[in-house]
């Protein structure tokens, strides 16, 4: 039977247990993501919803199994109030059962799929295999989609191995349902304990493997909010983590409550996570980074900062609107059909977008370009060309910009080409170097207005706040459009606040505007910017390790503290 299709005749529904990982959604197993694009029902806890709705598709009922704030209980330990949270839920006609394993029943005897989220793995979640066995009982089928345990998953991203050549033992214990049997056992081995507990009782956990007869100088970290970039490790000992934790100022805490997995023995040592700590050291691990683009040029981006750490925050401050008048564009696409043009170039992804809405308003496809040269000024506008089903004849071979193309382009010849028109659909505020420098290579330009870009709409009240109060680490201006219109619509970011610019006009109007600029791309693209601040950020760690500093972010700093202009 195939996983995302239902057994013939079955009147039942399907479930599937699905394990979320423990908090990164990139640790998402392809089956879970093929499982959830098919699902009909979604149930979960937020911190599972959180994780694996953005692969749910359109429409889906979402149902939040969150503790009843009245009782307090936990799934595996009582019964979770269940509460609609998507008006599509209630559309679909899910009705909001007190008792989860109820509502995944009924809603796949409604012959539905249905999608059992779960933090971690479902073999180690205890509510979950109760659910299981309550379907098996009834006559439902269910699948399980194992995920990464969050007491496996979270000290490999502490850096914080398990076990060793040797073969350590390893045990795994839930502070909260632990008996005292549990805890004398594990107190009488000395192989490495992964306690799962919460932040203001973790030095409780301690006193119980001490009392146990664990040795009070026994190594333990202990990771807070782990496999996300809000991750936090503390190393200490049994006899010292109270001390620890309230010298670094985390209890007492309202997020005392929160869950913790607790690593305690040689392998959790500091020595060892100095050198196997990966995700904590990533060059711009935590930093809030402000992506001032279009929504969709933000994307790709925003990927790349991910992947340094960075959680990025995209705030559009340009809005693309059609041309006022469209007569111009509509005589520019006929022309295509027609044969009116030997060359089309496209200098952004925008204008990809503003030729394919036009195409698709008279019934056109890809099939027009036919005969028709096809120039892209970047990567990403080339990847824009490809989804719409062409193939790009010719992209920078060096920058990618205006410049760029034109060291590529032919110069026009009478014997080999039988046309000498280029199409170039472009925004309103386009610059001149692209037509000049093509009537130098002797060609004639159709230079047409694809679309408008204004000015968008203002963030947020708590994102301006966080712009103009330092609540940034970085903010990457990737033209001089976004620097005015920025700081048009939201002020001026904060003198703590890391300014990285894509080039030199960039940079210029950065400063006019009475921005330091710190950070500057080796070459004008958004990869070379990211890459560069990456390194900034990789600088400023280096050095604050090796003046025995600790690692802080840009909007930790003190309010007013200088900063050195830094080119990269």
């Amino acid at each position: 039977m195939s996983p995302t299709t239902l057994p013939a005749g079955l009147e039942h529904g399907y479930v599937t247990f699905l394990g979320a990982g423990p908090g990164d959604p990139g640790l998402l197993t392809l089956r879970a993501v093929e499982a959830l694009a098919n699902a009909d029902v979604l149930v979960g806890e937020h911190e599972a919803l959180d994780v694996v709705r953005t692969h749910a598709r359109a429409g889906v009922a979402v149902v939040n199994t969150d503790p009843d704030p009245a009782t307090g209980s936990y799934p595996g330990t009582g019964t979770p109030q269940l509460a609609v949270v998507d008006g599509e839920s209630t559309a679909a006609g899910v009705p909001a059962f007190r008792d989860a394993a109820h509502l995944v029943m009924e809603a796949a005897r409604g012959g539905r799929r249905v999608v059992r989220a779960v933090t971690g793995d479902p073999g180690m979640d205890a509510y979950a295999t109760g659910e299981m066995l309550a379907c098996a009982a009834a006559g439902v089928p269910f699948e399980v989609v194992p995920g990464v345990a969050t007491a496996v998953g979270v000290p490999a991203y502490a850096g914080v191995p398990l076990r060793d050549a040797q073969g350590t033992d390893v045990r795994f214990v839930d502070a909260r349902t632990a008996t005292d049997r549990c805890w004398t056992e594990i107190g009488a081995s000395d192989g490495t304990v992964v306690v799962s507990t919460t932040l203001d009782s973790v030095a409780a956990a301690a006193g119980e493997l001490v009392a146990a007869g664990r040795k009070p100088d026994t190594p333990l970290t202990v990771t807070v909010a782990g496999t996300t970039t809000r991750q936090r490790t503390w190393t200490a000992t049994l006899g010292s983590i109270a001390q620890t934790l309230k010298q670094a100022k985390v209890l007492p805490s309202p997020e005392g409550g929160r869950p913790v997995i607790a690593v305690v023995g040689e392998r959790s040592s500091a020595a060892q996570r100095d050198q196997l700590s990966w995700f904590e050291n990533k060059p711009l691990f935590g930093w809030k980074v402000l992506v001032p683009r279009t929504k969709e040029q933000a994307v790709s981006l925003s990927d790349q900062l991910r992947s340094y750490g960075a959680v990025p925050h995209e705030v559009p401050t340009i809005a693309v609107e059609p041309p006022r008048t469209p007569q111009q564009m509509e005589r520019a696409v006929k022309g295509l059909v027609t044969g009116r043009y030997e060359w089309i170039a496209f200098t952004s992804v925008n204008a990809v977008k503003a030729v394919r809405e036009k195409f698709e308003e008279y019934g056109l496809d890809a099939r027009a370009f036919a005969g028709i040269k096809v120039a892209a000024v970047g990567e990403q506008t080339a990847k824009a060309l490809v989804a719409f089903g062409v193939k790009p004849d010719l992209i920078p071979s060096g920058e990618q910009s205006a410049a760029g193309l034109l060291e590529d382009w032919p110069p026009y010849d009478p014997v080999f080409d039988p046309i000498d028109r280029v199409f170039l659909p472009r925004a309103d505020i386009a610059t001149e170097t692209l037509v000049a420098g093509l009537i130098e290579l002797g060609w004639e330009v159709d230079d047409v207005t694809a679309y408008r870009t204004v000015r968008a709409s203002p963030p947020p009240a708590e994102t301006r706040e966080a712009i103009k109060g330092g609540g940034f680490d970085a903010v990457l201006f990737t033209s001089s459009s976004t620097v005015r219109n920025l700081v048009g619509i939201a002020g001026k970011p904060h003198n703590v606040t890391v300014i990285a610019c894509i080039g030199p006009a960039t940079a210029k109007t950065a400063e006019e505007h009475g921005l330091r600029v710190d950070v500057m791309a080796p070459e004008p693209s958004v990869h070379a910017l990211a890459e560069a601040l990456a390194d900034f950020g990789l600088r400023r760690r280096t050095a604050a390790n090796e003046a025995g500093d600790p690692v802080t972010r840009p909007s930790e700093r003190r309010p007013g503290a200088r900063r050195r202009r830094t080119t990269t």
